[in-house]
């Protein structure tokens, strides 16, 4: 069983029994095999429940059509991009990020960790979607792929730690909430290596997420990290999602600090290192950023919001970083891949080097108001957008593209599909306050009467 609408703009996402199946898996290893010109690839799973038939699946179709497999077992997403980078193979990730349990999916990247391109998924659905329904027959090689296992955990973890300047630093008591996800893993090996007191919630991997959805961008999620920090006296406390990539970053008050701060934060301390460099961010990354960057000396280019987008353009401008207000952080160092350990260690960096609490640190990056990112399920994306933009700016500048952008004198909206959900997210900014509340509650109601 294999639906067409798994695959989504930036990878594979869906319900696994509903959506796809290990059926399907395999006739995505077929179709993947067909259209890779490497001999060998690195793939790897997270902790969910239906990830090994998923992988093996994937597997059996890729090795038949003659690829060479390195199985790196459980491990993170930049897990995978880093034995990509490092081997220098393409690879093939099996997580489904943030959605719920019953999720599956899979990112894909290039040897090195660079980017697939939206046209090879396209290209990768029509083929998979063929082989599933009879239409096309898979190629059988005449000598199978075979299966190496490799742990590349420790290379990865060494990798990390010398890529941040971690020495003196001051002691650090630090939450970590894995949410039952891959930062389980992670996490403590990298902290491992800094002198800081753990206080680790929900480490075990568990791919049910028994105790909360592994989303850290709905407010809900960050909640138990949040009274952790308090309870504890805590620094600093971090957030995964599922697959690690990400991470949600919260001071010393248990206070949330928005991605466009730590982008901000990290791309000066990157700055400092490199004169004039370029730094990525995506379209609703707050103003602030575009600002300090320019101060610092810096040139900043936008992309869409997702990963490929992120990833070709670090790769385009030989950017030094790269942020995205989902808090997807990307590095020229790794790869020019995203990796929420990585952001955290630089920021752990900052702090520890500095006497100021996190909230006093990031507060010169802090310049705008912004409303979060509020989901709304619609029947017709493309209609509510369109009422929006007809309605709210008149007096502003649009933006097509990624949806839409509404541009106004010190504020802007965002409205636009998501690229892995049947969503449509909204994000407001602006400086005052008071006028961001009424700009979110009127784009708010006007969706809801769409």
């Amino acid at each position: 069983m294999l639906q067409p609408d798994i695959f989504k703009a930036n990878d594979i996402r869906g319900i696994v029994g509903q959506d796809w199946d290990a059926e399907g898996a395999w006739a995505i290893g077929c179709a993947y095999a067909m259209l890779q010109p490497e001999r060998k690839i690195v793939v790897s799973r997270d902790m969910r429940i239906t990830g090994p038939e998923i992988q093996a699946a994937f597997v059996r179709g890729v090795t038949q059509g003659g690829i060479g497999v390195v199985d790196i077992g459980l491990a993170s997403t930049d897990g995978l991009w880093f034995a990509s980078g490092s081997l220098d193979r393409p690879g093939v990730q099996i997580t489904s990020s943030h959605n719920p349990s019953a999720y599956n999916g899979m990112k894909f990247c290039e040897a090195a960790a660079k980017p697939v391109t939206p046209d090879f998924l396209a290209t990768l659905a029509g083929l998979a979607v063929d082989i599933d329904s009879g239409v096309r027959q898979p190629v059988q090689a005449p000598h199978p792929g075979t299966v190496e296992h490799r742990d590349t955990l420790d290379q990865y973890v060494r990798f990390l730690v010398e890529l941040v300047d971690l020495e003196g630093m001051r002691h650090l008591k630090v939450v970590v909430d894995a949410g039952n996800g891959m930062g389980g893993q992670t996490a403590p090996a990298v902290l491992s290596h800094l002198d800081v007191d753990l206080v680790g919630l929900y480490l075990d991997l568990d791919g049910r997420f028994p105790n909360h959805q592994p989303n850290p961008l709905e407010p809900e999620n960050l909640v138990d990290a949040q009274n952790a920090v308090r309870a504890h006296r805590a620094d600093i406390g971090f957030v995964f999602d599922g697959d690690a990539d990400r991470a949600f970053m919260i001071d010393e008050q248990g206070e949330v600090v928005t991605p466009s701060a730590i982008t901000a934060l990290i791309a000066v301390d990157e700055l400092g290192l490199e004169p004039g460099g370029t730094i990525v961010i995506n379209t609703i990354t707050s103003s602030a950023v575009p600002e300090i960057v320019a101060e610092h000396g810096g040139q900043v280019v936008t992309s869409r919001v997702g990963h490929t987008y992120m990833k070709a353009l670090m790769a385009e401008h030989n950017a030094i970083f790269g942020g995205e207000h989902s808090a997807h952080y990307y590095f020229r160092d790794f790869f020019g891949a995203d990796t929420g350990i990585l952001a955290a260690l630089h920021v752990l960096s900052a702090l520890g080097k500095s006497d100021q609490p996190l909230s006093s640190l990031v507060r010169q990056y802090t310049r705008y108001t912004s409303s979060g990112e509020i989901n709304s399920h619609v029947r017709d994306q493309q209609a509510s957008m369109t009422l929006v933009a007809e309605a709210m700016g008149k007096d502003a500048r649009l933006e097509w593209g990624d949806g839409v952008k509404i541009l106004g004198d010190q504020w802007w909206i965002s409205l636009r599909g998501s690229n892995t959900e049947p969503l449509l997210r909204l994000n407001v900014e602006a400086r005052d306050p008071d006028l961001m509340a009424r700009l979110r509650d009127r784009v708010l109601d006007l969706v809801k009467e769409n």
